[in-house]
């Protein structure tokens, strides 16, 4: 018998696979589950348990932006559109939304 913790989680919890690896994407605001407006700018973590990964990546995501206001934050030597397969991945829930590794090189 499945637990219903485990029906109706009670935090966002999602478990990806993204480029044949493994890892749990999951933020810690309840609100992300009930509440549309709390999808404005929001907090999730991601761990793999991969080697290249030391500690838990802290995310920042924002639905609400604009690809202009992107390609400023970006270098003139940036590599254009190419993003990491994980931020491809939150991009299916969150179509058009950017994603701030908070100093934290994308590894996955």
């Amino acid at each position: 018998q499945v637990s219903p913790g485990l029906r109706t989680p009670r935090l966002p919890v999602w478990l990806c696979s993204v480029s044949g690896r493994h890892g749990v994407l999951f933020g810690t605001d309840r609100r992300l589950l009930s509440d549309w407006k709390s999808e404005r700018i929001f907090h999730l973590y991601f761990y793999s348990g991969q080697q290249e990964q030391t500690q838990t990546a802290h995310l920042t995501i924002d639905t609400h932006s604009h690809h202009w206001e992107e390609a400023q934050r970006e270098g003139p030597c940036s590599s254009g559109k190419r993003r990491p397969a994980l931020e491809m991945a939150i991009r299916t829930k969150w179509a058009g939304a950017t994603v701030s590794w908070n100093g934290t090189d994308p590894f996955f």
